[in-house]
């Protein structure tokens, strides 16, 4: 990963913070956003503790004035992007409520957040990526995005639309270097889970022990994988 540019948004915590930690351990170049400020600050100077250089930008996705703030500071400051992580998502409200009696303008905002934003991030790196024909784009899915489960509602539907654009995006960059994959993280002890199941009462897994899969999808030792689903508590993959 050393001198590798990676983008990973939604870094102040959870599987966010635990990435951002994680490549700077490998010495990567950092570009990480969130929207509190001061989270994503303390993540800044954790990673720059391991030596990495970061460049933290307070963003809100839902934002497209943000997107483009986030995406152009990082070509300033680095000249390229190697990898793009599309992690930022919201839950919505909580309790999650039955479709039936979801608010429309949080059905909205979640939509917008979690499957449109990545789509415009991705639009907007592909192009710097396509100058040197190479780079990675990971996009973070889950269980409820790809079986509908009553109780799960816009969350689960947002990422049904992510794994659809990492499947499209695939087909249509497959004569390039540049491949998307997906990864779902499984359940995992996070606030957003804490909401997302209040009364969860079995083992979730830490998001400091699923960061392997997207080391090696960032890697040269997945350089050919491109429009797969990878589950993260699965995945047993060596990475030299």
């Amino acid at each position: 990963m050393e001198e590798k540019v990676v983008m990973i948004t939604g870094a102040s915590k959870g599987l966010g913070k635990a990435l951002a930690l994680a490549f700077a351990k490998e010495k990567a170049k950092l570009a990480i956003c969130a929207r509190g400020y001061e989270a994503l600050q303390k993540v800044k100077d954790e990673a720059e503790a391991f030596g990495a250089t970061v460049l933290a930008v307070e963003a809100d996705l839902a934002n497209p004035n943000d997107i483009e703030k986030f995406v152009s500071m990082t070509k300033w400051e680095f000249g390229k992007i190697d990898v793009l992580i599309n992690n930022a998502s919201i839950l919505g409200p909580s309790p999650i409520p039955f479709l039936l009696d979801y608010p429309d303008e949080d059905f909205a905002e979640v939509l917008k957040v979690n499957t449109i934003s990545p789509f415009m991030v991705t639009k907007q790196v592909l192009p710097i990526m396509l100058e040197r024909n190479e780079g990675s784009i990971i996009n973070v899915t889950s269980e409820a995005g790809n079986t509908g489960y009553a109780g799960w509602g816009a969350y689960g539907i947002s990422k049904f639309g992510v794994e659809g654009l990492t499947e499209t995006w695939a087909d249509e960059l497959s004569d390039t270097n540049i491949r998307i994959n997906m990864v779902d993280p499984g359940e995992m002890d996070t606030e957003m889970h804490a909401l997302a199941v209040p009364d969860c009462d079995y083992e979730l897994a830490n998001p400091d022990d699923l960061v392997h899969v997207f080391l090696y999808l960032a890697s040269k030792q997945s350089e050919g994988i491109t429009g797969q689903r990878l589950e993260a508590q699965r995945f047993t993959e060596v990475i030299e």
